[in-house]
């Protein structure tokens, strides 16, 4: 028989909570909207209230200040080619650790899980010493290797996980059918992987999309700059441009959201299939 679930207080109670927090998450982006359709007067009168009337100026004045296209290009080309550099190194890398147990490669796993608890503001001076030694600074190219580095390890733990759940006979049948080995990973196991490669991507996304420190450090060029950037342009010693800065984060903001909510259920589905061994 089926149990049954009564509606009760307790119920009624977390239920009530859980929309008030939502709620209260749900203010700031309140907020940002709101006055992004507001002039600097207005803003500074009731930053609250509606405005008075739907004015998009701000956004027409953003779109060619921060010159919008050139930075929503550089923004996606860094997430793109950061995303499949770290979908092919942490998924052949967890791959290897899973598939030939040692005791050296449990240290390297160990290594990695090791390095996702190093904060970054304690390595940025030797990054950008470094980087500047091996012709890294000013380029995407050189802030796409620097991505490697600090998204891989969060990746490996990921697909580590994951792995473990993947039949061994599967790629023992394609083994004995003559599959090479590099065979075996990209035709029969990496496509296993699709619902943590999505849940990878969809982290690193949103990570590498909405990141300023680390570009700040490494791209000095104004044709460079990704969306955050060029957003805290409008941030001044003496002057912040908060009309046209929330215009501009709501322009910044519109592709990762619709992105998210596009592909959030595979976020779920793939950390819940990470979580069982094989």
């Amino acid at each position: 028989m089926e149990a049954k679930h009564t509606y009760n207080l307790r119920l009624l109670t977390l239920e009530i909570v859980g929309i008030i927090l939502g709620l209260l998450f749900l203010v700031p982006f309140y907020f940002v909207i709101v006055n992004s359709m507001k002039s600097f007067g207005e803003l500074l009168i009731n930053s609250a209230s509606l405005p008075q009337s739907l004015n998009f100026s701000n956004y027409v004045k953003v779109w060619g200040i921060m010159k919008f296209p050139k930075a929503f290009w550089n923004s996606l080309l860094i997430t793109v080619f950061s995303n499949l550099g770290l979908i092919v190194i942490s998924s052949m890398a967890a791959y290897r650790l899973v598939r030939v147990p040692s005791r050296f490669n449990n240290l390297v796993f160990l290594a990695f899980v090791a390095a996702m608890v190093i904060p970054f503001q304690s390595i940025m001076i030797p990054l950008v010493r470094v980087a500047s030694e091996v012709g890294l600074m000013d380029s995407i190219p050189g802030l796409v290797i620097c991505y490697f580095g600090f998204g891989v390890s969060l990746n490996v733990f990921l697909y580590h996980g994951f792995m473990k759940s993947i039949p061994l006979e599967i790629e023992e049948s394609a083994t004995v059918d003559g599959c090479s080995p590099m065979g075996v990973f990209w035709k029969i196991v990496f496509p296993l992987l699709k619902p943590m490669t999505v849940t990878v991507v969809l982290l690193n996304s949103l990570w590498i999309w909405n990141d300023f420190l680390l570009p700040m450090l490494i791209l000095n060029s104004p044709d460079l700059r990704t969306i955050p950037l060029t957003t805290y342009s409008f941030f001044g010693q003496y002057t912040k441009q908060w009309d046209l800065a929330l215009a501009a984060l709501v322009l910044g903001v519109i592709p990762i959201v619709l992105f998210f909510l596009a592909m959030q259920r595979h976020i779920i589905e793939g950390i819940t299939a990470g979580s069982v061994k094989g």
